[in-house]
């Protein structure tokens, strides 16, 4: 277990973010104590983050990081393995951390893994699958279907481009599936996965291009 997740664990714990779980295996409790009290060694990177659906609601996902375990919301279609475009559902995949951006203007610092781009309200995203900038990033003013990725919440103050139908292309299967920030008592998004924003931005330097999002 790396030293990012045990920092990590401590600093949520701090401030009651851990659900009361205990330990899985008996190894992984002699793991986890000692390194919560004392941290050494080289810092390791943290590859992969869970996503589950919340055994309550299927449209409420739970992040797991190590021993921590973070409130989501997910789309509003649920958790899919048929992902279309417009269904609002979030893939059944595992999908990596390709790039992120933040809102133009913001002083909060983000700490992020991976340098995060500006935007500002000439930055956009293609959602129309007949167009050739399908699933891209687009300046606008833009002909064709597309969001802005300013907007008038909060929601994309911080996001995380997720490598959904992005590497690999196919019409229709889907745009836009972000890690951003969720909206005041998580209701579904439109496919992505939202964290509330003091979860997030505890969470970004550990967010580095390539970390995967797993969700299942």
């Amino acid at each position: 277990m790396s030293n990012d997740i045990v920092f990590l664990f401590r600093d949520f714990r701090r401030r009651g973010k851990v659900l009361n779980v205990p330990a899985k295996t008996k190894r992984e409790h002699l793991i986890v104590r000692p390194k919560l009290h004392k941290l050494t060694g080289k810092r390791v990177r943290t590859s992969t983050i869970m996503v589950r659906k919340s055994p309550t609601d299927r449209l409420r996902g739970l992040v797991r990081i190590g021993p921590v375990t973070l409130q989501a919301a997910l789309g509003r279609g649920g958790i899919t393995a048929f992902k279309r475009e417009g269904d609002g559902g979030t893939p059944l995949a595992k999908m990596a951390v390709l790039s992120g951006f933040r809102r133009g203007g913001m002083l909060t610092p983000d700490r992020a893994g991976i340098a995060l781009r500006r935007v500002n309200d000439n930055d956009g995203w293609c959602d129309a699958p007949n167009h050739a900038d399908y699933n891209r990033h687009v300046r606008l003013p833009f002909a064709a279907s597309h969001e802005t990725l300013i907007r008038n919440d909060s929601l994309y103050d911080f996001g995380f481009v997720l490598d959904w139908n992005i590497v690999s292309r196919r019409r229709g299967a889907g745009s836009a599936i972000f890690l951003h920030i969720a909206k005041p008592g998580f209701p579904p998004t439109q496919g992505c996965i939202a964290l509330q924003r003091r979860d997030m931005l505890r969470l970004m330097p550990f967010l580095k291009r390539g970390t995967v999002i797993g969700v299942e």
